[in-house]
């Protein structure tokens, strides 16, 4: 039959069986055993870590597309697509409202001040306890600089408010700290201390880790040169920690408009909203309270992109200056 069809000029007919697939390298197949080995070696570890990771995807990532509802005149009762589409209205009246500009002020005061005074503060008690303190000594102070992270703001404040409050232990005794939570000129400031207090002995873990894998033999080398703790510190210790250091403070700048919402809407009230108004109160306060999802959205939007914008950016200026920052 096919040498008819060849003879009339025709080609044969095509064969019924699929071809068959390529072989696989066995590079390939011996990396995907190798990580099979390797995933059923770690499978109590992955178990352990599910949990995490479904809480990431699920709040994290997954909550990514609600943000439409900032493009949106978002109605509860009509659901996220049947809600009518505005565009970048939200954003409009978001940009022509001052309310919203002094809420970024006001965020950016803090922040700022919380940078400057308050970042450098963990890595300052983290030299002074590797450097001075020893033994017992040292866990003493470690356990008492820590415990204050492990209360939760709304102690925090009620502490402040018994200290510096008008019917305080000073409010009422010291003139110069009479009212002072109700000063709206002190509430920036405040909230700065406030935080130093809470989270400045926390902060010193990460510090204390770097610190304690540097090599002392290279201390030893430096005093044998006769370099003084000073120089020490500049060629020895600083080297070791810079890149953690560069780490943590573009994490710090992607979150540097997120300046404490319990900590802020506990006091907001007692300073008013022109000194005490911060963006995480802001969209609260339009959002949950006033019911205009949108308009709360696009001004939470805004201040996820301003963050992700400082991260690429100061990683980009790491990677210049020759440190591999948050990623490569």
């Amino acid at each position: 039959m096919t040498s008819t069809i060849e003879q009339a000029g025709g080609s044969p007919a095509p064969s019924a069986d699929p071809p068959d697939p390529p072989p696989r390298s066995p590079a390939r197949t011996d990396r995907l055993a190798r990580w099979g080995r390797e995933l059923r070696g770690q499978r109590t570890l992955l178990l352990l870590a599910l949990p995490g990771i479904a809480y990431f995807l699920v709040f994290h990532y997954a909550a990514l597309f609600g943000n439409v509802i900032a493009f949106k005149d978002f109605v509860p009762f009509q659901g996220l697509w049947e809600s009518p589409w505005v565009g970048l209205d939200n954003f409009q009246r978001m940009f022509e409202d001052a309310a919203f500009w002094q809420a970024a002020w006001n965020t950016l005061a803090i922040a700022v001040l919380q940078l400057v005074f308050f970042f450098p503060l963990p890595l300052a008690l983290a030299l002074l306890l590797h450097s001075l303190a020893r033994g017992g000594v040292r866990k003493l102070i470690q356990s008492v600089v820590y415990l204050p992270h492990f209360l939760s703001w709304v102690i925090v404040v009620a502490l402040f408010q018994q200290l510096l409050g008008p019917t305080g232990m000073f409010g009422g005794n010291v003139a110069f700290v009479t009212d002072v939570l109700a000063n709206p000129d002190a509430f920036k400031p405040l909230m700065v201390v406030q935080i130093i207090w809470k989270d400045c002995g926390w902060g010193t873990i990460i510090f204390l880790a770097a610190l304690s894998q540097v090599n002392q033999d290279l201390y030893e080398s430096a005093a044998l040169d006769g370099a003084g703790p000073r120089r020490r510190f500049w060629h020895v210790t600083l080297p070791a920690i810079r890149p953690i250091v560069i780490l943590l403070l573009i994490m710090r700048l992607g979150d540097i408009l997120t300046v404490g919402f319990e900590q802020i809407l506990l006091q907001r009230d007692a300073v008013g909203p022109e000194a005490g108004e911060v963006l995480d109160t802001f969209v609260y306060y339009q959002g949950v309270l006033g019911a205009d999802w949108g308009y709360s959205a696009a001004a939470g939007l805004f201040k996820g992109v301003v963050g992700a914008v400082l991260v690429f950016s100061a990683n980009k200026i790491a990677h210049r200056l020759g440190e591999q920052g948050v990623y490569k």
